[in-house]
């Protein structure tokens, strides 16, 4: 019988500091930066629909949709900026939980661009985004359990 100890990412007691982990382990050198990526990206979206510096985002909704909700399409891009705001937060917060939320949203975001002619290079973008959004996720369940404190 083997007294060999193995070290499992989720067991807190055995695995070694964030720091340790970010000079010696690759996959989780990349959930940082995907965790980085995808709180900042839609935090700072999210304030630009408030502000249009980097573009005016009322051009990319789909008519179909301006259509059918309530107010204007502006009024439409601060409620998409307030919940990108949120993802983000969420995805600093707790990314194992945070990571799917910007990959739904992603994909909304795809499916309204992919039935808007013209956009098509964007939606392209939008479903890699998504992929890594769904990348970060799979790499939280390593390194985020469940039940865990918050930690950056």
């Amino acid at each position: 019988m083997s007294t060999t100890a193995t070290l499992d990412p989720r067991d807190a007691t055995l695995a070694p500091s964030s720091g340790e982990r970010l000079k010696s382990d690759p996959a989780y050198q990349a959930f940082t930066l995907l965790r980085i990526a995808f709180t900042v990206a839609p935090i700072l979206f999210g304030l630009d629909k408030f502000f249009n510096v980097m573009v005016d985002w009322e051009q990319y909704l789909a008519p179909w949709i301006n259509d059918i909700i309530p107010g204007s399409a502006a009024t439409a891009m601060h409620l998409v900026g307030v919940i990108e705001i949120v993802a983000g937060i969420v995805v600093a917060l707790k990314p194992r939980y945070g990571a799917y939320l910007v990959a739904a949203w992603l994909g909304g975001i795809v499916v309204n661009l992919l039935t808007y002619s013209g956009y098509y290079d964007i939606a392209l973008r939008d479903f890699g985004l998504m992929l890594g959004a769904l990348t970060l996720a799979r790499l939280a369940s390593v390194y985020d359990p469940p039940g865990t404190e918050v930690r950056f």
